[in-house]
């Protein structure tokens, strides 16, 4: 195989997600039997795991994924964070790949990266890439104020007055994938179910395969709002005090908004595929149409824990004026996310989703190259979570693939 870049790839977690010292350091990628980055690391792909707060909005989170890979201290910007009504700063952190985004004196090239999300982090991702490449007006001119000069926003920045992040211009990402990933949000949300107890059961579904009941499991990592666990407050008290919380309704700034569809279309139209990154998605089904009906229903082996959302997602319908339309397209399912929004940003987007050809050695950039559906794969299965199915396999070719796009 000839490899034709050496940029290390970069995991990015979905809702609910972890870092590789938390959970009793299970991996969120590869659950109880696998750990993709130590399997990737071992094969020659340089790959790090990144983790952001598992229930914040994409925007938050894209701050926190620049924070946690270039380190230094989570600047959400002094216009965001006084617009949506929460703390400016965040935790700091080390720096898992700090010379991103600088010139290897090696090569003479820049320091670039593969971003490999799955579920929200391929929302989150695009976030990212969305504002490294374009200046964010709004954060410039709330700290340097209005017309500021090229000379003067640099000066902010070197007095870490202004995030990096928000003055565009850096072309840092080499391609982004993104894996069962709600673009166009995921009808979870919506109805009886919601994002909350999924939630809920998903801290229970992992407390469970680490071993850890009745034991602190999650850093909800929700300090902008304030929502930090007291030194007198009981782990459960804390979680109910979390989800109890006015957040999930009363703000746009959360993960719940970004995804349901009406929060996806939003996002949508705003957040662009950059002319110089490669774009991939793989989707993932794990639903089967019913005789009588058009609904669909899950497949014997979809994790028990989501059989009730996919049942939920695989019947659902809305048609209300001024929401996105949901209807029997959507019915299909992998138990979190409906595979109709998983190819790529249409509703409310610009982008264009196309579907990958094998047989074209020019994979076009500023695309969503649309790898395919992967069948009978449920939403946790697919990053190893609650199966007996290795993935790790398929990591490796994945992997392997992303080494040999042109630099």
């Amino acid at each position: 195989m000839i490899r034709k870049n050496e940029y290390p790839i970069v995991l990015v977690h979905g809702f609910g997600g972890w870092g590789r010292d938390e959970v009793l350091g299970m991996p969120y990628w590869g659950g109880v039997s696998e750990d993709f980055e130590q399997i990737l690391n071992d094969n020659g792909y340089k790959t790090y795991t990144a983790t952001v707060g598992p229930f914040a909005s994409n925007w938050d989170r894209a701050c926190e994924l620049y924070a946690y890979i270039k380190g230094g201290r989570v600047d959400y910007g002094k216009y965001h964070s006084e617009k949506h009504g929460h703390s400016r700063y965040g935790r700091t952190y080390p720096g898992i790949y700090p010379q991103f985004g600088e010139v290897n004196p090696q090569t003479g090239e820049m320091n670039k990266i593969h971003l490999l999300s799955h579920s929200m982090g391929g929302q989150t991702v695009r976030v990212f890439a969305q504002l490294l490449e374009i200046a964010s007006k709004e954060e410039i001119e709330a700290v340097v104020g209005k017309n500021a000069t090229q000379e003067e926003i640099k000066m902010a920045v070197d007095k870490n007055e202004l995030s990096a992040l928000f003055i565009g211009n850096n072309s840092f990402v080499h391609s982004v994938t993104s894996i069962s990933t709600p673009h166009d949000g995921t009808t979870l949300t919506y109805g009886v179910m919601g994002i909350v107890p999924y939630a809920q059961q998903l801290i229970g579904l992992v407390a469970a395969e680490a071993g850890i009941l009745n034991r602190p499991l999650y850093d909800f990592k929700l300090d902008q709002w304030n929502l930090k666990m007291d030194e007198d407050e009981s782990y459960m008290d804390y979680v109910e005090r979390v989800f109890s919380s006015n957040i999930w309704s009363d703000t746009k700034d959360i993960s719940a908004w970004d995804l349901s569809p009406d929060g996806a279309k939003e996002l949508n139209s705003w957040v662009d595929a950059q002319p110089n990154i490669y774009y991939f998605s793989w989707s993932t089904e794990e639903t089967r149409q019913g005789i009588i009906t058009d609904h669909h229903y899950p497949k014997i082996g979809m994790s028990p824990m989501l059989i009730p959302p996919s049942i939920h997602m695989g019947r659902y319908t809305q048609d209300e004026e001024g929401k996105v339309l949901i209807d029997k397209r959507w019915f299909q399912n992998d138990g979190v996310v409906n595979t109709i929004s998983m190819n790529g940003p249409e509703i409310g987007s610009k982008d264009e989703v196309i579907e990958y050809n094998k047989y074209n050695k020019d994979i076009p950039r500023g695309k969503w190259n649309h790898m395919g559906i992967l069948n009978s794969v449920d939403h946790e299965e697919i990053v190893g979570i609650g199966t007996i199915h290795k993935k790790g396999e398929w990591y490796k070719e994945y992997a392997q693939f992303l080494g040999k796009l042109p630099k």
